[in-house]
């Protein structure tokens, strides 16, 4: 997971540079764990996360992350560790 390239494509859903490097690093820590990988069948990648959160119905990067994890955790469960809660601004 290339959490740098995330964060750049993630500019599409607006919202703050902080918000964007704090989704990133969930996407990273969710690949490294390997629980999508095991789950989905393939690698977790910033195209993988871009493809799913242009399907959340509005939000900046956080909320729609959130959206697209609480779909996977209802389906395979676990996953509600790596949602966003927070993160600070500089």
């Amino acid at each position: 997971m290339d959490a740098a390239a995330l964060v750049d494509r993630l500019d599409r859903f607006g919202g703050s540079d902080a918000e964007r490097r704090a989704v990133a690093r969930q996407a990273r820590d969710l690949a490294d764990s390997g629980a999508f990988a095991s789950d989905a069948g393939y690698e977790l990648t910033p195209a993988v996360v871009i493809e799913h959160l242009v399907d959340a119905p509005d939000g900046g990067p956080a909320d729609r992350w959130n959206w697209w994890l609480g779909s996977l955790e209802a389906a395979h469960g676990a996953y509600r560790r790596f949602q966003v809660e927070r993160w600070q601004e500089r």
